[in-house]
């Protein structure tokens, strides 16, 4: 994520907030399910969507696999 907090410091809150959204809830969050983590995280919806696509790509590599390409499996 070093990418996006350069753009945005986040803080250890905020971090584990979109973290534990990542892992236990969704890589995939519905607009309104996003709307909510931004609105928790106090940031903007965009930015949140953002941070989602990076850390899924992320995920995908490590799980190494094409980092940008999709699947319903994910």
């Amino acid at each position: 994520m070093e990418q996006m907090e350069d753009i945005v410091q986040l803080s250890e809150y905020q971090r584990r907030t979109l973290e534990e959204n990542f892992t236990k809830v969704s890589r995939h969050p519905d607009g309104t399910t996003l709307m909510l983590i931004a609105a928790e995280c106090g940031l903007s919806q965009e930015y949140t969507q953002k941070w989602f696509n990076l850390r899924m790509a992320q995920w995908r590599q490590a799980e190494g696999l094409p980092a940008e390409l999709g699947s319903v499996l994910d």
